[in-house]
């Protein structure tokens, strides 16, 4: 079994998002998946097999399959148009989230994802305890977006990792206003096995689209705030659309010594 270890939303190895994409011919075992996920420890391992209906995609944390991931799904297509597709520009896979399409342009590749409803919720004690800092605004969606002054806050702030996992949302991110870029983000996934998310392409289907409404602009850059970070670039599309684009980078290519 091949696996690439991909640096995604970056263009230099030892920052961005790591990604291990595991290509395959048939599925293997479902608890096989989850064991070279775990024995990745990343926060998302992929496997993607070639069928009669196109590429199949799924993604594993190191505790559970889960239904959506921006950075492995963008570590994949880089896999899959140049070492495999060479000569597509787009690759389409079929998903949890449905069908999701992934194009090249020029040293960048554009993921169109889905967006989803956000709402309001009133912030909590419990925020500010597991954030260390109190919100200024929250939002319930998939995730937990919580608002806060600024990036300095975002930046320096060392979260109680049980705390937040008794928020709500999948994730739980930080994100403000930037200075450099339009918004400065931080993802922290603990109920997913993820202390927290070196950049996260998923979370910014909710947080751009957030931003998008408050800055009153389509197109948004956004800075993950990781030790690794990394830069996203999204741009609504409409129709509950958004395209969410960044580099990539090979790291290594490994043959794994196991049956599938």
């Amino acid at each position: 079994m091949k696996q690439y270890m991909v640096d995604a939303f970056t263009d230099k190895v030892f920052s961005g998002n790591p990604a291990a994409v595991c290509v395959l011919e048939r599925w293997p075992d479902e608890s096989l998946m989850k064991s070279i996920a775990l024995e990745n420890n990343l926060s998302e391992t992929a496997f993607v097999v070639k069928e009669p209906s196109g590429y199949h995609l799924r993604w594993f944390t190191p505790k559970d399959e889960i239904n959506l991931c921006g950075h492995a799904t963008l570590a994949t297509a880089f896999v899959i148009l140049n070492y495999y597709d060479k000569a597509a520009d787009t690759v389409e896979f079929n998903t949890m989230s449905g069908k999701l399409a992934v194009t090249r342009k020029g040293d960048l590749y554009e993921m169109d994802f889905p967006t989803y409803e956000i709402k309001e919720v009133p912030v909590t004690d419990e925020m500010e305890k597991a954030f260390g800092v109190r919100p200024v605004k929250a939002f319930l969606s998939m995730d937990l977006i919580c608002v806060f002054g600024n990036g300095d806050e975002v930046s320096a702030m060392r979260p109680d990792q049980a705390l937040l996992e008794r928020l709500p949302g999948r994730i739980q991110n930080a994100t403000s206003r930037g200075t450099a870029t339009d918004c400065v983000t931080r993802s922290f996934a603990p109920k997913c096995g993820v202390a927290e998310d070196p950049v996260c392409g998923s979370a910014h289907c909710q947080v751009a689209d957030y931003w998008s409404k408050v800055l009153g602009k389509d197109d948004i850059v956004a800075y993950q705030a990781s030790a690794r970070g990394g830069t996203l670039y999204c741009s609504i599309a409409g129709n509950g659309r958004i395209k969410i684009s960044g580099k990539a980078v090979l790291f290594a290519v490994s043959e794994l010594q196991i049956e599938a």
